[in-house]
């Protein structure tokens, strides 16, 4: 297996050669934005799924010290919403995690052609940390009001506004990252 994941990195990195020294730049950043991505997603479920989650759970952690709408137990990344007639229990799992979407932005950055790479790095910081507060901002909003609803709100909360939520404040992110600011920044250095 290890071998096969080196021999397909070998062969996705001499392609983004290929596409660079053919003057290919679409093709160069969407075959480097789709490898960098697959890459990520394949690193991450050794490594930053964990970190991810418990990044998430902390985040969510911090609002639950303020309020007494529900219990965080980080070691097991499960939050317990309490409700006046029930509990609901919501495990933090890699589909909650924000890796998908984190690895997503980030492989897209990093081949955005618009960008030096310095901020293309800055970018892929500050997609990341947005993505996280979105995220921690989407289970809180999920934890309210399922706290104020009771239990058989959670799927409406969890499944339709929170990702509704989450996707908007992520749509705005990549509007600012690859459509107002290349615009702006093209029109900057005077180019049409």
């Amino acid at each position: 297996m290890r071998l096969l994941f080196v021999m397909a990195i070998l062969a996705w990195l001499y392609g983004l050669s290929v596409f660079k020294r053919a003057k290919v730049p679409t093709a160069h950043f969407i075959f480097g934005s789709i490898g960098l991505f697959v890459l990520l997603l394949f690193l991450s479920r050794p490594y930053w799924v964990w970190f991810f989650t418990h990044l998430v759970v902390y985040g969510v952690q911090v609002f639950d010290q303020f309020t007494d709408m529900s219990q965080v137990y980080a070691k097991y990344a499960i939050v317990q919403i309490l409700s006046a007639t029930s509990s609901v229990s919501m495990t933090i799992d890699y589909e909650c995690s924000g890796v998908i979407e984190t690895s997503a932005f980030v492989a897209l950055t990093a081949f955005y052609p618009i960008y030096t790479r310095k901020q293309r790095l800055f970018l892929s910081l500050k997609g990341a940390l947005w993505i996280y507060g979105a995220n921690v901002l989407r289970l809180i909003l999920v934890i309210v009001l399922v706290h104020f609803n009771g239990s058989d709100f959670y799927f409406m909360a969890h499944t339709i506004i929170g990702r509704l939520f989450f996707y908007v404040l992520v749509i705005y992110l990549y509007y600012q990252t690859f459509t107002y600011s290349a615009t702006t920044y093209r029109d900057e250095k005077g180019e049409a």
